[in-house]
C-alpha cells in the first residue's frame, strides 16, 4: 500500500507488518493496513490514551480558547493573565487551542508583532490586531487545506509543518512576501521560529540562544549588519 500521514503516525504497513524500530509507540489494525502511531523525537512526550465516553475525553482538554470563535476581550484576557512572550502564549494550549509552532510565526507576521514582544507590552489596538491575525490565518488555512483534500486522503509529504505559500515559517533566509527582508530565524532546543525583522522586530536581529552566543559580537543587531 502507498504511504499515508495521519495525525500522530503513519499508516505505512500492511496489517501484521514489522513496525518501524524504536520510533514505533503503538500499532492499531485495520482491514486495509496498520496505523502505526510513531514519535521521532528524541524528547519522547507522547501519550496515548483509551477514552470512554465524553466526560473522559473532556477532562484530558487543557482548556485552552478557541480562537476562530472567542470574542476580542476573552483573547486578551487569557493573554494577559501571565506575562510571557507572545511566541510561548500562542502555542501554549492551556491558553488558546489549535495553533502550534507554524502558525504562530503566520499569525505573529500577519499582525506586524515581535515574537518575543511580552504579553504585558501590547497595547488595546496591538491586542486587536493579534486577535484579527490569528482569526484570519487559522480560517485561510483551514480552508485552503479541506479545499486540497477534499477528494483524498493527505498522502506522502502532505502532513506537514511547512505550507507553500507561508509569508514566514520555514522560509529561513527567503524575502518576505510583503517587504522583501531576508526571513530570519531563532532556535530554540528542538524548534525554529521564523519572522520579518523589517515588518515585526523594528529593524532588530532577535538573538538566537545557541549562534548568537558562539559569535558574540559578532552577532548582527541589525538588518543593515546582515
Amino acid at each position: 500500500m502507498s504511504l499515508h500521514r495521519v495525525a500522530g503516525g503513519r499508516v505505512d504497513h500492511e496489517v501484521g507488518a514489522k513496525l518501524p524500530g524504536k520510533i514505533a509507540l503503538a500499532a492499531i489494525d485495520f482491514a486495509n493496513g496498520t496505523l502505526a502511531v510513531t514519535e521521532a523525537s528524541k524528547k519522547k512526550r507522547a501519550a496515548l490514551y483509551v477514552i470512554n465516553g465524553r466526560d473522559q475525553l473532556a477532562a484530558r482538554d487543557p482548556g485552552g480558547l478557541d480562537v476562530t470563535t472567542c470574542s476580542p476581550r476573552d483573547f486578551t484576557e487569557a493573554l494577559k493573565r501571565t506575562n510571557r512572550t507572545l511566541k510561548r502564549v500562542l502555542t501554549d494550549p492551556h491558553v488558546v487551542d489549535g495553533i502550534g509552532n507554524a502558525y504562530s510565526d503566520e499569525i505573529l507576521h500577519a499582525a506586524r508583532l515581535s515574537p518575543a514582544r511580552l504579553t504585558s507590552q501590547l497595547d488595546d489596538n496591538e491586542m486587536a490586531r493579534l486577535h484579527q491575525a490569528a482569526r484570519d490565518v487559522l480560517a485561510h488555512w483551514i480552508e485552503e487545506l479541506r479545499a486540497k483534500f477534499a477528494n483524498r486522503f493527505p498522502g506522502p509529504g502532505d502532513i506537514t509543518a511547512f505550507r507553500e505559500g507561508f509569508a514566514v515559517h520555514g522560509r529561513y533566509d527567503q524575502p518576505c512576501p510583503v517587504c522583501g527582508t531576508p526571513v530570519q530565524r531563532i532556535r530554540l532546543a528542538d524548534s525554529e521560529h521564523n519572522y520579518c525583522p523589517k515588518c515585526q522586530t523594528g529593524g532588530k536581529v532577535l538573538r538566537d540562544r545557541s549562534l548568537s552566543r558562539l559569535l558574540k559580537d559578532d552577532w548582527p543587531k541589525s538588518i543593515d549588519e546582515l
